[in-house]
């Protein structure tokens, strides 16, 4: 049985839905990461991660950044565990709202271009190929995981707060929610 640990990047210079479509962490943001490597590195030996993983948003790398220095090891970027995607016919700013809705239901119900269901599976399956890793990633895919590892049909199961760190168990090729990280009010809802 090995371990997964999912860390929500921290807070973020602008908010989503706003100019900058990949903005990286404000002064608030940079020490939460630099606490939740701290908090990471101080764990026993057997529940460490070995290695460090990130969506290739700026906000996540940022945030992976000073754990994969206390850790002696280069951070991996991984598309999979990035933001859920967007349908192409929207605009930037059409992305909030749209958001919105989508999180008011289930994953098989959010209108789209492809199968978000099917999406939040893949958050998963990619989680479980990161055993062992510490991993950066969104809200969104966050939420994924859980219901996925849960059965949770919901597109909202928790609000993980920024830098908020969720593990789970990997075990016969299942990802098990473990411990859910602290929750928070969020912008995104």
């Amino acid at each position: 049985m090995g371990l997964v640990h999912v860390i929500r990047h921290g807070k973020p210079a602008s908010t989503w839905g706003g100019a900058d479509d990949d903005p990286g962490l404000d002064g608030l943001g940079l020490e939460q990461a630099r606490a939740v490597a701290r908090e990471i590195a101080a764990l026993p030996p057997g529940a460490r991660p070995r290695r460090v993983v990130s969506s290739p948003l700026r906000r996540c790398r940022e945030t992976a950044a000073p754990l994969a220095e206390m850790l002696g090891v280069a951070v991996e970027i991984d598309p999979r565990v990035g933001e859920i995607p967007t349908p192409a016919v929207l605009s930037g700013a059409e992305r909030p709202a749209w958001l919105r809705q989508a999180f008011t239901g289930r994953w098989a119900d959010i209108v789209g271009d492809r199968d978000y269901a099917a999406w939040a599976r893949s958050v998963a399956a990619a989680l479980l190929e990161h055993e062992g890793a510490a991993v950066f990633s969104h809200f969104v895919a966050l939420n994924a995981a859980v219901a996925t590892a849960t059965g949770g049909e919901d597109v909202v199961v928790f609000r993980p707060d920024h830098c908020s760190r969720t593990v789970f168990r990997v075990e016969q090729g299942r990802l098990i929610l473990a411990e859910k990280g602290r929750e928070a009010q969020s912008q995104v809802l």
